[in-house]
């Protein structure tokens, strides 16, 4: 059986995240997604091994600079 698709909805329930953190991720070229149309498609798998890879907290970090140096 193959693993089903699913939404930015169900990727931010599935993290405890919101929607806003998901799209940023997405947004970064790092959060491994897939665009069906206007739609966002996701694999948990895939979503899994990102943030067991650490990239959650280096893109949290990343964006934590960024809004730093906007502030300077």
């Amino acid at each position: 059986m193959t693993e089903p698709w699913v939404s930015v909805d169900q990727v931010a329930a599935h993290l405890g995240v919101a929607k806003d953190t998901v799209y940023r991720w997405i947004e970064a070229k790092s959060l491994p997604a897939q665009r069906v149309g206007r739609l966002w498609k996701f694999k948990l798998s895939d979503v899994d091994r990102w943030v067991m890879a650490g990239m959650a907290a280096e893109d949290a970090a990343a964006l934590s600079k960024k809004s730093m140096s906007k502030d300077e």
